[in-house]
């Protein structure tokens, strides 16, 4: 499995995401610049990732800006034909404003920016990016983000229960999903969806920022690992 990182002006989150994907997963993994119109060769079985930062400033709102780079389209055909696409932060602003994702992110519930660990639990196995992480178990996974609040109407947020596309909700650390635990006050504690047909992902914590030794926390790397695991089960012997 091969992995394209995008480069939005304002990206900071790229070489984090980089480094886990190459020297710590030991896959193939490229740039993507956001003027590209074209995906490099990474193709259905492949991954495209938009990390976090600021891109464009964050002006207007959040990914609004970005959503409109010229290499999106080409993700958007890509997400179309199947291929995996996974947003952290930002790039789960991106995805949601590109209409790859539902919903939107608003301004924290208490209008500042927070940058802390939160506690994630994992909704479901059907999914490329949680089948190989146990249910129930509550994930340490840090957060840094002034627009984070899952937003949906109610027909979606029902869409969204219904078709098991919650991938986490904030909990606490024994993995109760409660109001106290909720660090930006998102609508249901959803911290991460994924689309309809399952191969496009957003969260707003940062798994690459929990994901070696060196940084204290491994709680992200069973996201990578469970994607990997996923492509490999989908390629021939």
């Amino acid at each position: 499995m091969k992995f394209g990182v995008i480069v939005f002006p304002g990206s900071n989150c790229d070489d984090d995401m980089v480094h886990v994907l190459q020297n710590v997963m030991g896959c193939e993994t490229i740039k993507l610049w956001h003027k590209d119109t074209h995906l490099a060769g990474l193709g259905k079985g492949d991954c495209i990732v938009l990390p976090g930062g600021f891109s464009y400033g964050d002006y207007l709102r959040a990914g609004a800006i970005a959503r409109f780079s010229p290499i999106m389209q080409a993700v958007s055909e890509f997400a179309e034909e199947g291929g995996f696409v996974f947003g952290v932060c930002n790039g789960f602003q991106i995805l949601c404003e590109a209409g790859l994702l539902p919903g939107v992110l608003l301004r924290n519930a208490n209008q500042q920016f927070i940058c802390k660990n939160v506690h994630l639990r994992p909704m479901t196995l059907n999914s490329a990016l949680t089948n190989a992480i146990p249910p129930n178990q509550a994930l340490k996974i840090p957060i840094a983000h002034a627009e984070g609040r899952y937003y949906a109407d109610e027909d979606t947020l029902r869409s969204l229960e219904a078709n098991d596309q919650i991938l986490f909700r904030y909990c606490d650390p024994h993995g109760q999903i409660t109001p106290e635990a909720n660090p930006n006050g998102a609508l249901l504690n959803i911290a991460g969806i994924c689309n309809r047909q399952r191969n496009v992902f957003g969260m707003m914590p940062h798994p690459e920022r929990a994901s070696e030794p060196a940084l204290g926390n491994t709680d992200g790397r069973g996201l990578f690992e469970s994607l990997l695991r996923s492509v490999s089960s989908l390629t021939p012997a």
